[in-house]
């Protein structure tokens, strides 16, 4: 008698995984998961004002003190203007020395036009906004036209423009300027709520806001199409061409954007530092934002940031304590030990360590 055989039963095959619809709430969660750390130090930056907590050494006073408030202030502001010159530097690989001329553009243009026009704050803002983007989109044609000659060309041609506006300041052509001495801000033009030292609180919500905005607009732009087109520009620029865009048209995007982003940025140092000052026009201004955003780390999401916040904090406070050494000789040591420890910036040591 022959036995049957009974076939075996091969196993089910597992079911594919399915994806978190976008609209249902694990889908929704996962869009919103990179915006929560973002979030959280907005918060709690927001929330430094009501805070009374006194820190001996790091500040001379309780944070929420009009002198702690105006420092962290201007380390905001600091930090906002090292991520709109990364936009460049680290994301399009254009090499700018004269970044600073649109700084000072931005806080003697809102100035003046507030004195000799009679504008209020915003309008002025305004229009030195409008006035700085078409500067821009001029200047930086011209100065991209020199790549033709290597990133050197582009970057002494813009240096060369940044000494001519530095040249223009000191030499107060018409008493406009005020030469070395620079220009008081004009308070009749601003509001009541941006004067004074017990509305210091204002003015740093006030910077924390411009922060807040520079960072929306850069890490939204270089999330998009126009953003990995500057990537590769930055890396290949001939493949980009060869691919059918036009590196020049984006090159020039950026700069725009970028020098836009830095008018604003010269209108809060002028509401920051009660004030416009010559130094802001020169070349060694460009040169601080370029150690910043080396510092933090170049082309990175925090890097420049906190390059911008750490340098601006320490060359502010170094000189109110008692090392016996001069302060930029302990800044500009610390830099290099900085750059032996991490080449890739300040951020890097993080991504290093979790690798």
């Amino acid at each position: 008698m022959t036995a049957t055989r009974t076939p075996r039963a091969t196993p089910a095959a597992p079911a594919p995984a399915v994806k978190d619809a976008p609209g249902t709430r694990h889908g929704l969660l996962r869009r919103l998961r990179p915006a929560t750390v973002p979030v959280a130090v907005l918060l709690v930056l927001a929330l430094l004002p009501y805070s009374a907590l006194d820190i001996p050494v790091l500040l001379d006073g309780p944070v929420n003190s009009p002198g702690s408030l105006q420092l962290f202030a201007l380390c905001l502001v600091f930090g906002a203007l090292a991520l709109g010159y990364d936009l460049m530097f680290g994301r399009t690989g254009l090499l700018s020395f004269g970044h600073a001329l649109y700084i000072a553009g931005g806080s003697y243009g809102t100035q003046l036009a507030m004195t000799e026009l009679g504008l209020g704050l915003l309008p002025a803002a305004l229009l030195t906004l409008v006035l700085g983007a078409l500067a821009a989109l001029v200047l930086g044609a011209v100065s991209l036209r020199t790549l033709a000659l290597g990133s050197v060309g582009f970057a002494m041609v813009t240096l060369a423009f940044a000494q001519a506006g530095s040249i223009y300041v000191e030499r107060n052509p018409g008493s406009l300027t005020g030469g070395e001495e620079g220009l008081p801000l004009y308070v009749d033009g601003v509001p009541d709520a941006l004067v004074g030292v017990q509305n210091t609180a204002n003015v740093y919500w006030l910077a924390l806001a411009y922060l807040a905005l520079v960072a929306g607009v850069v890490w939204t732009v270089t999330a998009r199409p126009a953003g990995r087109v500057w990537q590769a520009i930055r890396d290949n620029e001939q493949r980009v061409a060869v691919l059918g865009r036009s590196p020049f048209a984006h090159k020039l995007g950026a700069f725009v954007l970028a020098s836009s982003l830095a008018v604003l940025g010269g209108v809060l140092h002028l509401l920051v530092t009660a004030g416009a000052t010559p130094h802001t026009s020169t070349p060694e201004f460009t040169l601080t934002l370029l150690v910043m955003v080396v510092l933090g780390g170049s082309g990175t999401r925090w890097g420049p940031v906190v390059g911008g916040v750490l340098f601006t904090y320490l060359d502010q406070r170094l000189g109110g304590w008692d090392l016996g050494v001069e302060p930029m000789l302990i800044l500009g040591s610390l830099f290099v030990l900085a750059v032996y420890l991490a080449p890739g910036g300040i951020t890097a040591l993080g991504r290093r360590r979790s690798a």
